[in-house]
């Protein structure tokens, strides 16, 4: 099946299955969602707007989608493997893999038959005022070894089950944060690339070429390539255009600016073209995803 095919079919959905396992901890003791119900509380989270963190061994059929996502969502995968829909279509999250999924965009989630898929998570909320965790150079989904946020989580849940001192669960909490940071903000391993794609967020409008990204990184064209691809998984100009989608999903769920308007914003100066790329991208027109909102 096409890939946008298969994500227009996608509801709001939370399948946990008899067979998966899963352990959290929330932030708040008035979020009284069934599945969050019971989970011990660290109101220390919020210090960072985690709205909750698990580790959980999801079997079919588990499968979760998150039609408009409020925050980042963070997952690492620890062992097996799952699917996870990035870029427009599903692929293969297996161990020593991490994604690291936007807000404002639709997130989903499931377990392959037959194999078991261990996995941890964080679930941020976005605040107005909040410095984004995920900046421009972020990868969406890269290789990451989550064994030490998978321990920094289940470190949490136990001390907010058992005696929880905040002194504890403080040092718990800046360690997940930590691990989070690690995979999103990459730029402290290469601050080339972290310097090119902040000029381009800021300006996603204009019509970049790969040639004009290289001489902006101090690069060749084929090195910029290379890097980009080992760094965030695409290459430069597909990376462009991710950025471009980003900030449309953002003006669309948070503006109400016309459809036509931010097409232009984000570089596009035939609407349809914008619709169209849109589509392939995020799984739906524009004035659809507004309307999901």
């Amino acid at each position: 099946m096409h890939a946008s095919s298969a994500i227009q079919e996608l509801s709001e959905t939370h399948i946990l299955g008899d067979r998966t396992e899963a352990r959290v901890v929330k932030a708040r003791e008035t979020d009284r969602r069934p599945w969050l119900r019971t989970a011990p509380v660290c109101g220390l989270l919020q210090t960072h707007q985690v709205s909750h963190a698990g580790v959980m061994t999801a079997r079919a059929p588990y499968q979760i989608v998150r039609i408009h996502q409020s925050g980042l969502y963070f997952l690492a995968c620890i062992e097996g493997e799952g699917r996870v829909l990035v870029d427009g279509r599903w692929q293969k999250c297996a161990a020593g893999t991490a994604v690291a999924l936007p807000p404002f965009m639709v997130n989903a989630f499931q377990a392959v038959k037959g194999k078991d898929w261990k996995c941890c998570w964080v679930r941020y909320e976005q605040q107005p005022e909040q410095k984004p965790i995920l900046s421009s150079s972020s990868p969406v989904m890269a290789r990451y070894d989550g064994c030490g946020l998978w321990h920094a989580v289940e470190g949490l849940i136990e001390e907010a089950s058992c005696a929880g001192l905040p002194a504890a669960m403080f040092h718990w909490v800046e360690l997940i944060q930590n691990y989070v940071e690690r995979f999103a903000q990459p730029w402290q391993q290469d601050d080339r690339l972290w310097r090119l794609w902040e000029k381009v967020s800021a300006n996603v409008g204009r019509d970049w070429t790969l040639n004009e990204l290289a001489a902006d990184a101090h690069v060749s064209a084929e090195h910029l390539r290379r890097l980009c691809r080992r760094s965030l998984g695409r290459s430069p100009m597909h990376h462009v255009t991710w950025l471009r989608m980003r900030k449309a999903a953002e003006l669309l769920s948070t503006t109400p600016l016309k459809v036509e308007t931010i097409s232009q914003a984000v570089g596009y100066k035939n609407a349809f073209v914008f619709s169209n790329t849109f589509k392939k991208w995020i799984g739906w027109r524009p004035s659809e995803h507004r309307g999901r909102m």
